[in-house]
């Protein structure tokens, strides 16, 4: 009998080990994230955990290739029996709507509906003079959708073309517009972190809010580059959206969820709620590069004809428009229309849906 494996075993046992190798070598570098964002420590702790769980992994590599021989197993059952202990911390952290939270976001939306007729609870009004500097409003409001007449799409670019944040933004016969937003949840004191968006570093929070809050403070106070397209929607599904954000802060208000970068932000919501009223939209990589969303809608027809989609970007930057609404002190109905003069099917007198 041949003592020694066969070629094919070889190859076969050293693409195992390879495998093996990987998973080790992501699940440390996961853990090793997850343990700097969440674990409740002083950093010094922090980083002796995070280094003891690096030796572990270490050793578990160095046993997967038997150096030395006699670590086989013991290094790699060390490494799984922390990995599970860790996976077990991991599920005891829960989002909780009760934490001290930054001021834009301190309160969640509540909504009454009584057939057509919506009372909306803490929608956001604040007057915004630096992103330190705000006066706090939060004011409840009424709105019939029977009057609802437009839905609009603003996309704010804050880290390059590739990312940007979305907002929906409702119009009404009377000249008001309701800013729909899917935002991070951030405790006081704490600042946007795409990676700890990845490990339950913040909440979801829907704000509705004022057109002169919640655009202005981009546009006017924090410098990025904003665009406005007015969507082609049907009422009927305009409606069903409108109703569907609402449905949407009621489930966060009694089970609050853990915003993610990836599955779970103000792009990949909005398409939740949009596919349940218009079925079969298909998925597409823009849902996830969300400065793209504008040219995935255009491709769907969702958005003005006779224009290139070049054009609708071009005309639908509302920054400099924006910037000189401020002349003045303009109300929020005079900053609304000032940031779509210009605008395909937005500018002018609203013309209604079709």
């Amino acid at each position: 009998m041949n003592p020694h494996p066969s070629l094919p075993r070889l190859l076969l046992n050293a693409l195992w080990r390879a495998l093996l190798s990987l998973v080790v070598i992501l699940g440390a570098l996961w853990g090793a994230m997850a343990l700097s964002f969440q674990l409740p420590a002083p950093n010094w702790l922090k980083g002796v955990t995070i280094g003891a769980w690096t030796l572990l992994a270490v050793l578990a590599l160095l046993g997967l290739w038997r150096v030395p021989r006699r670590w086989h197993r013991g290094g790699l059952f060390g490494w799984l029996l922390a990995a599970l202990l860790l996976g077990i911390w991991w599920g005891t952290i829960q989002p909780s709507n009760h934490r001290d939270w930054a001021p834009d976001v301190a309160r969640i939306l509540d909504a009454e509906v009584d057939g057509s007729r919506v009372t909306l609870h803490n929608v956001r009004n604040f007057e915004w003079r630096t992103r330190e500097d705000f006066i706090e409003r939060w004011e409840t409001r009424e709105y019939d959708l029977d009057q609802l007449e437009s839905v609009d799409l603003l996309v704010s670019y804050w880290m390059g073309p590739a990312i940007a944040h979305t907002l929906v933004s409702f119009g009404f016969a009377d000249g008001r517009q309701l800013v729909f937003s899917v935002e991070i949840r951030r405790e006081r004191g704490e600042t946007f972190s795409t990676l700890g968006g990845f490990f339950k570093q913040f909440e979801v929070a829907l704000v509705a809010s004022d057109e002169r809050d919640i655009v202005r403070t981009r546009s006017n106070v924090r410098g990025e580059e904003v665009y406005l397209y007015r969507v082609e929607l049907p009422r009927d599904d305009a409606r069903a959206l409108f109703l569907s954000y609402l449905d949407e802060a009621r489930e966060l208000r009694d089970a609050p969820r853990f915003y993610n970068t990836l599955t779970t932000n103000c792009t990949t919501l909005v398409f939740d709620m949009v596919k349940r009223i218009v079925p079969g939209l298909p998925k597409d990589i823009r849902l996830i590069l969300s400065g793209y969303l504008p040219d995935y809608i255009y491709d769907l027809g969702g958005l003005p004809s006779g224009y290139t989609f070049e054009e609708l970007k071009r005309l639908g930057r509302i920054n400099q428009r924006a910037v000189d609404s401020d002349q003045g002190g303009r109300s929020s109905e005079d900053f609304s229309r000032a940031i779509r003069e210009g605008v395909p099917g937005a500018s002018g007198s609203i013309p209604g849906m079709r």
